[in-house]
């Protein structure tokens, strides 16, 4: 598996939230088998997707962590610097969508955690995280954006604003960060059948039917996501948005 990647991230270490499944586990294998250590931060399964990756000869640990707790991010970055001996690549994929109604009719606990974990989850992480990058010289940073996050849609006002948000906090952190050698980029997926989209039947969002569109699986996000974080940290881009949908975002 991912035989083509195989030495092209060699001595570096990784740290993914949401690892342990969908695009996250896909991400956290591809990395291991191209030679990266492998943090797996996550609510759960934790274990076992780490389990799954040295199952395969890669190299990986599993830390339980709560994107929504600052604290237990910064403990995360702590034991993965510990068992690994720092941090280059950062991916802040962790997110959900919890509802799909009409402002009018959304539940505002919801609408708030949506934001809590989608938004806040991804400022927990890269802010933990710029300490160790600086300390080894540089590194990638990448978070989950969706085309929602510039193109809204009836019924998901919460996820959308959350990833229009997080956008501005990509292009903010590649300012600040480029004299530090570490490059801030986004990565939007397009329609991918994972745990966050099946199930909702008559309210998946329409974009899984769009006539431009081909739902993807996970493993189809790999080649992208190892484009950006295999670019050269001197003069690679940074504030940028690569994207895999197939119609205007």
């Amino acid at each position: 598996m991912f035989e083509e990647y195989r030495g092209k991230l060699d001595g570096k270490v990784a740290l993914i939230t949401g690892g342990s499944r969908g695009i996250g586990h896909a991400a956290a294998t591809a990395f291991a088998m191209a030679g990266a250590s492998v943090a797996i931060a996550a609510i759960d399964r934790e274990a076992e997707a780490a389990a799954e990756i040295m199952a395969l000869g890669g190299k990986a640990a599993g830390f339980h962590c709560d994107v929504t707790d600052f604290q237990s991010v910064e403990n995360t970055f702590s034991k993965c610097a510990e068992t690994f001996g720092g941090v280059d690549i950062v991916y802040a994929n962790a997110g959900v969508v919890l509802q799909r109604e009409p402002v009018e009719d959304s539940d505002v606990v919801k609408w708030k955690k949506t934001i809590d974990i989608n938004l806040f989850g991804v400022y927990h992480a890269v802010r933990a995280a710029i300490p160790y990058l600086k300390a080894r010289g540089g590194g990638h940073i990448i978070t989950t954006g969706s085309g929602r996050g510039r193109r809204g849609a009836v019924n998901i006002s919460d996820y959308a604003c959350s990833k229009a948000a997080t956008w501005m906090l990509v292009r903010e952190l590649a300012l600040e960060l480029m004299p530090y050698n570490i490059l801030v980029n986004e990565f939007i997926p397009g329609p991918v059948m994972t745990d966050l989209n099946r199930g909702w039947g008559d309210k998946m969002d329409p974009v899984f039917s769009h006539e431009q569109e081909v739902v993807k699986e996970p493993v189809d996000c790999i080649p992208m996501l190892m484009f950006i974080v295999t670019q050269a940290l001197s003069d690679g881009a940074s504030g940028q948005t690569f994207s895999m949908n197939r119609r205007e975002i």
